[in-house]
């Protein structure tokens, strides 16, 4: 299967005497639910490492466009009651509607048991950076041991903007970092930081901003129904 070039990525805490709820609620309904949506490809669910938010959920899609489709959004504006219910328990929530940028390695025939992220912002020679990016960066980790694939990701504003009855009641707007790199790993490693990237032009590093550096393990993953 070639890249999904869309991806929701949402980043949350779980209150804590609500977490064995919670993952009840996502692995037995929510996700579910979402991936019988057209157009989804799949849905995952990490636990983060050290310092990282208590989870990461996304859903991968044959385009962004399918995250603004009437089909989604009929979801988005119309929870169940169990969903109100789990929502009202996240904290600290950030969520994003990414377009894919760049990629290097292959599709993945099974979920990654490992990944390591890097949410982040660029304070100058943006372009220039993101280049680099696909053309250096990303093949440079891809070619290291346990490297699965590399990705890189740039919001979509407008999509990531719309406001939904669950957002409403989760109270979280898009996270303000426009960039995110998505490394998936064979083996678990520590959160990356934007200094340790192979393959970066002189200085770059340090242009990178708002950073945040996260890793986790695979929890929970479901894919779409083939059609």
């Amino acid at each position: 299967m070639s890249d999904a070039r869309g991806l929701m990525a949402f980043w949350a805490d779980i209150d804590p005497d609500y977490v064995t709820e919670y993952r009840r609620w996502h692995n037995c309904e929510h996700v579910s639910e979402r991936v019988n949506i057209p157009g989804f490809v799949n849905g995952r669910r990490y636990c983060g490492s050290g310092e990282a938010a208590m989870f990461l959920m996304y859903y991968e899609t044959e385009t962004p466009e399918v995250l603004a489709s009437e089909a989604y959004h009929a979801a988005l504006n119309a929870p169940t009651p169990w969903t109100k219910q789990a929502l009202t328990h996240f904290r600290n929530p950030a969520r994003n509607i990414y377009q894919l940028v760049a990629s290097e390695g292959a599709a993945l025939a099974e979920p990654a048991p490992y990944v390591a992220t890097i949410r982040f912002n660029l304070s100058a020679e943006e372009e220039a950076i993101v280049a680099a990016y696909g053309g250096s960066v990303l093949p440079a980790l891809a070619a290291e041991a346990g490297v699965l694939r590399a990705r890189l990701y740039r919001i979509d504003e407008k999509i990531s903007g719309i406001v939904t009855s669950e957002r409403k009641i989760y109270g979280g707007g898009p996270g303000e970092q426009r960039y995110l790199l998505f490394v998936e790993l064979a083996e678990e490693r520590p959160a990356i930081a934007p200094g340790a990237l192979p393959g970066l032009p002189e200085g770059a590093a340090g242009r990178h901003a708002d950073v945040f550096a996260e890793a986790g393990w695979l929890d929970f993953s479901l894919d779409a129904p083939k059609r």
